[in-house]
């Protein structure tokens, strides 16, 4: 006869009403449902996230955790759980080193009240762990509870493939293409923002004090680049993942042209 269907739920905030409760059996097998919950200690901004704010997220993590399985105990669930990683996908990976899950279930909420660390959350779920998927959208903040607005199903298997990916090196981690360019525009971008600072500190045109604005762009991007490249190439000993990478890759990205810009119009106008 088959065990209980194992249920690894990862909730990242406290649970209301009726609808998301519902959502813990719906995929039970006849031999009903073994849930663990695990509550990642997020973080309140990717500012804080950034700054390594851990004591109060751990500290709230633990107490939603603990009225998630009351919420669910009442309702005759039975559940254990515990705190995980900030990031919500690398807390499932995690939680499925320690035991084996039939089927992972990620609360988010919808796109109008989405926090900064569950944008694009279900497709890197996809792209990284092996059980089949289940995405639930909820609209929270009504006088009834929480409402469930859509649901996101995946089978078994990541979504990203070898040929998403690249190995560099036996020493570093398969990156993915998205990635790479990320490198390539952090380090030529870098090295093309240098480049105009030093023109604008050697020439002539420009005061002072706007070869100083030059100069403190170049170290600015240098840093923020060097940072995000050194995440990327040490991803699993730095634990560069989630809300931190999205941060500094946004940095980087975005960043860097628009510091070559500014150096550029300071060679040219100031």
């Amino acid at each position: 006869m088959a065990g209980p269907h194992r249920l690894l739920a990862i909730v990242t905030d406290t649970l209301e009403g009726s609808e998301p409760l519902q959502e813990f059996s719906r995929h039970g097998n006849g031999a009903g449902v073994e849930v663990r919950v695990i509550v990642p200690a997020v973080e309140a901004s990717a500012f804080r996230h950034t700054l390594g704010d851990v004591d109060e997220p751990r500290e709230q993590a633990e107490e939603r955790l603990a009225a998630v399985l009351e919420v669910l105990r009442r309702d005759g669930i039975e559940a254990a759980g515990g705190v995980g990683d900030p990031d919500p996908v690398q807390a499932a990976q995690d939680a499925l080193l320690e035991a084996p899950a039939d089927e992972i279930l990620i609360f988010e909420h919808e796109e109008q009240q989405a926090r900064w660390f569950e944008e694009g959350m279900f497709d890197r779920a996809q792209a990284s762990l092996e059980p089949p998927l289940r995405m639930v959208v909820v609209h929270s903040g009504d006088a009834d509870g929480d409402h469930v607005v859509a649901v996101e199903e995946s089978g078994p298997g990541t979504s990203l493939t070898d040929e998403d990916e690249v190995e560099i090196s036996r020493n570093l981690p398969r990156l993915s293409r998205k990635d790479l360019i990320g490198i390539f525009i952090g380090v030529f971008g870098t090295i093309v923002v240098i480049v105009l600072a030093a023109a604008t500190a050697s020439g002539s045109g420009p005061e002072s004090g706007w070869k100083a604005v030059a100069i403190g762009v170049a170290i600015a991007t240098a840093l923020i680049n060097m940072a995000h490249v050194v995440g990327l190439t040490l991803f699993e000993s730095v634990r560069y993942r989630g809300g931190f990478a999205t941060f500094f890759d946004t940095l980087s990205l975005v960043g860097t042209p628009l510091a070559a810009l500014v150096n550029l119009a300071i060679l040219l106008f100031a």
